[in-house]
């Protein structure tokens, strides 16, 4: 009896042994097949549409990537109590000069600044007195250096101290004496004692008299030729190959000279673009410095709003004129005697938009391209002009926003009125070796053309993440349509410059994966799209005012500017993306963009050094898919490369406090075959020998 029921047992545990070996036996096809065809190569695909776009906007740099602490450090709003800024400042943490004793202590100077339109100047008459800012973040035991221009009329003492308690012991302080009726600069270095996020820095006089302050600046010691050396890190372990600057609706009122020669008396200027105040601490030589420092390619962006075509020209002499050069002279005595060589120069930005600075009709636009073409390739014949365009259905999609009621139909007519690109590449083709392409989709809402309206729309996140991949291919088949119209376009081939571009929407990792499928577009749109400039480079890491981390995004461009290879393959499937409303021209292509491979969006790339081929899966759903991958022309070999972007949830994201969070996790592997089990929410990219 024992024995049979111990025979029994084992029967029983070996069938529950066997089931999901049985199971995996009569698991079902992959529903999803594609088919990668080996002989079916592309256009390269350029290194530079991993681009990066940055922009004097915010605290992209200031208080940003620029290791600066101070805000106002020249002192463009009076010191005072009140507790508005006037005009208003836009941007975050900015952090405001108060008067150390009475408010009257503190008058400003606009008869002989130091810099800008005022300076400080405070009365030593009531006693003790001076100025502060505070809410800085110190920590314990890092360094601080920084410097003060200082004058004074009689015998003031200053005192410069770094505070960060409310005790005697808690605060480093420099005395400076013997200062002069004349600015003169003096510095300082401090340790901090204490972390905190409520540090201040002081400035205070004794004596009779009073004293003047013409500039201040604190910068943690580690700072990288004023960089943040955590940044500066992070986007070198990114590895983007290019930087446009200083770019963006700021350019149009830009003067490039605020922002060379001594830092301390670059002037602060109002930005009425974005309605926040510009230092110009970063100008032309700290930007080439950076891309330096940064191993990238400087893109430069010349200002044809308020600008004019001889400032133009002046600045391409500045940055790559000779020496001898009057503006190479400039550029020598600030420091830099060899030429930069900057090769890349775009002409404007969005001057088809009427929130632009200097906006003016296409006609007459046309014309000022031209001038500042003849101008700049004067000065340097070997530039590349980038010209600031918007093709059909950029400019349709602006119409959503800014023009009502409509001035013309939409989709724009080809070559029409406000075919801002189609009259640029008609009368301007001789100055553009290339034509700029900004995409930020519309979300909320589709053009119906039967309808001839926006029709508010919630699209969802599968929807939403093709939005900006959809403009991307509707731009390349716009490029096509100009090279049937307009006349010596199709020989010189013109490649946009996508240099602005956010992806879809979505949360966390999703907007990851949104630009994950924007990426992919571009690769299947090589010979169309050369370089591309996400906005914006802020979107690489997260930070505070101490400490920073790669961001998921971050990651996924170091992946695919690693792992990706340079020449697209062809790609078949049996599951075609599914349709987006809108309309041709306007907000979708005349076809859905992506991979037949609904809902995976899956591109083919071979490395044309290592002949290895990367099959790059996204699947942004949140359940695990399986595709059938075959190869057409070859057989890869079983031993395959996992790199995979697959966090635990969709709407993960790195922080500081936990920035592992998503990290891309790399495998060898031998496959049986080559049917792929997709994780949720993940970008992974396959990597195969071919036999």
């Amino acid at each position: 009896m024992k024995q049979r029921l111990l025979i029994c047992c084992l029967a029983a545990l070996a069938l529950q042994i066997c089931l999901p070996i049985a199971s995996i036996a009569k698991e079902e096809a992959p529903k999803i097949e594609a088919t990668v065809h080996l002989d079916q190569e592309g256009a390269p695909i350029h290194p530079f549409v991993h681009g990066m776009f940055t922009e004097l906007l915010g605290n992209m740099f200031e208080n940003g990537i620029w290791a600066e602490m101070l805000s106002d450090r020249k002192f463009f709003y009076p010191v005072d109590n009140s507790e508005t800024l006037t005009p208003r400042n836009s941007k975050r943490h900015q952090l405001r000069w108060r008067p150390v004793g009475p408010e009257s202590s503190v008058t400003m100077d606009k008869k002989n600044p130091y810099v800008g339109k005022q300076s400080p100047v405070v009365s030593l008459a009531s006693g003790r007195n001076g100025i502060r800012q505070a809410g800085l973040w110190l920590e314990k035991g890092r360094g601080y250096t920084g410097r003060v221009v200082l004058k004074a009329d009689g015998s003031a003492k200053v005192s410069v101290s770094l505070v960060w308690g409310s005790g005697p012991a808690d605060r480093q302080t420099v005395v400076f004496d013997g200062l002069t009726k004349d600015y003169k600069k003096y510095y300082f270095t401090f340790t901090a004692g204490a972390d905190v996020q409520d540090a201040a820095l002081e400035i205070v006089g004794e004596g009779n008299g009073s004293f003047g302050i013409g500039a201040v600046s604190l910068m943690p010691a580690d700072n990288m030729e004023g960089f943040r050396a955590d940044l500066v890190a992070i986007l070198r372990e990114v590895g983007s190959p290019i930087y446009r600057w200083p770019g963006g609706n700021f350019l149009s009122g830009y003067e490039w000279r605020d922002g060379i020669g001594d830092p301390d008396q670059r002037p602060p200027r109002y930005d009425y673009a974005w309605n926040t105040v510009e230092s110009n601490d970063m100008g032309t030589d700290e930007y080439l410095t950076w891309c330096r420092l940064l191993g990238s390619v400087p893109y430069l962006v010349v200002n044809t709003g308020f600008g004019d075509a001889y400032s133009a020209g002046q600045w391409v002499e500045y940055v790559n004129g000779a020496e001898s050069t009057p503006m190479g002279r400039e550029r020598a005595k600030n420091g830099h005697p060899a030429p930069y060589g900057v090769v890349y120069w775009g002409v404007g930005n969005e001057g088809y938009g009427e929130w632009q600075l200097g906006h003016m009709s296409p006609e007459h636009y046309v014309l000022k391209h031209n001038y500042f073409g003849e101008e700049m390739l004067k000065k340097d014949p070997t530039i590349k002009l980038i010209a600031s365009g918007a093709s059909v259905p950029e400019q349709s999609s602006q119409y959503r926003n800014y023009r009502k009621p409509y001035q013309t139909e939409l989709p724009v007519p080809f070559l029409g009125d406000f075919d801002w690109t189609g009259q640029l590449l008609k009368g301007s083709l001789e100055y553009i070796d290339y034509v700029s392409e900004h995409i930020y989709p519309n979300g909320g809402a589709y053009f119906d053309d039967a309808t001839d309206s926006w029709i508010p729309y919630q699209f969802d996140f599968l929807e939403s993440m093709r939005l900006a991949a959809n403009r991307v291919k509707n731009s390349a088949e716009t490029m096509d349509k100009y090279e049937e119209l307009i006349p010596g376009v199709k020989e010189k081939h013109t490649p946009y410059w996508i240099d602005e571009w956010a992806g879809g929407r979505g949360r966390g990792f999703q907007g990851t994966i949104a630009a994950a499928v924007t990426l992919h577009e571009m690769y299947r749109y090589s010979y169309y799209v050369m370089m591309a400039g996400l906005t914006s480079v802020g979107s690489l890491y997260t930070y505070n005012d101490n400490t920073a981390t790669i961001s998921a995004t971050g990651l996924l461009f170091k992946l695919f500017i690693e792992h990706q290879g340079d020449l697209p393959l062809g790609l078949t499937g049996n599951s075609p993306q599914k349709a987006m409303p809108g309309t041709p021209y306007v907000d979708i292509p005349l076809e859905p963009s992506g991979s037949p491979t609904y809902p995976l969006d899956i591109v083919a790339t071979r490395d044309s050094k290592s002949g290895k081929v990367i099959v790059s899966v996204i699947n942004p759903t949140e359940e695990q898919q399986r595709v059938a991958l075959k190869f057409d022309g070859g057989k890869p070999d079983a031993n395959v490369t996992v790199r995979a972007l697959a966090p635990a949830q969709g709407t993960d994201a790195n922080s500081i406090a936990n920035p592992d969070v998503v990290r891309v996790q790399t495998r060898t592997e031998k496959q049986k075959s080559t049917n792929l089990t997709v994780p949720p929410h993940s970008v992974i990219l396959y990597e195969y020998r071919i036999k």
